[in-house]
């Protein structure tokens, strides 16, 4: 594995949180400067390749593979198709997780999950279900996320207060029915808000 296929999959892994140059230096053992290096040369063939969708993007010494600016218009068909369909097992997994445990970051997320939650956290921020909150004061100080007013129109809540219980997020152990159990409960809410509505 070369030096660029390195930082290339650290920029990937990292999402929107993206990752610093001390970040990509700790993890790889390669110099400062020689990752400030292989990011521009990286950055250089994303840039001139007209075949690649990607680029490279540096904000307040954090750095981001996004999709390239001219490819808007077709990302943006794919996240409207999106919203107008029902939650996926994916986002409704993520979106209980975020509102039980708000604020909460992606990396914790994807702890809870086990699987990565980037495209999925996106997909809910475009439905406006989740919101960024702000960043955790903490290394990497990443983005935490919380929920919405249209979250709580969506399962038909006035507040939070009102979904129902779970297991301690602490003490629980994640299997591969974790997904399941957090859901079983929102869906259940989701469902008597449906009965209710239908008897009103």
């Amino acid at each position: 594995m070369n030096n660029l296929a390195q930082v290339e999959a650290l920029l990937f892994v990292a999402g929107d949180e993206g990752i610093t140059t001390e970040d990509i230096s700790s993890i790889t053992r390669f110099d400062k400067i020689a990752v400030i290096a292989l990011i521009d040369e990286l950055s250089a063939k994303y840039n001139t390749d007209l075949s690649r969708a990607l680029e490279i993007r540096e904000l307040d010494g954090v750095y981001r593979l996004v999709t390239k600016s001219e490819l808007g218009v077709i990302v943006k068909g794919y996240f409207d198709a999106s919203t107008s369909a029902t939650l996926s097992q994916a986002q409704l997994e993520t979106l209980v997780i975020v509102a039980y445990k708000q604020p909460v970051t992606r990396v914790e997320i994807d702890e809870i999950r086990g699987v990565k939650s980037s495209g999925t956290l996106q997909k809910l921020i475009m439905r406006q279900l989740i919101v960024s909150k702000g960043r955790k004061d903490e290394p990497g100080r990443p983005i935490t996320y919380g929920t919405t007013a249209e979250f709580l129109d969506y399962f038909g809540l006035k507040q939070l207060s009102e979904l129902p219980p779970l297991p301690d997020f602490d003490t629980l152990e994640i299997e591969d029915e974790g997904g399941e159990l957090f859901t079983s409960a929102f869906e259940s809410r989701a469902l008597e808000t449906e009965e209710e509505n239908e008897h009103v």
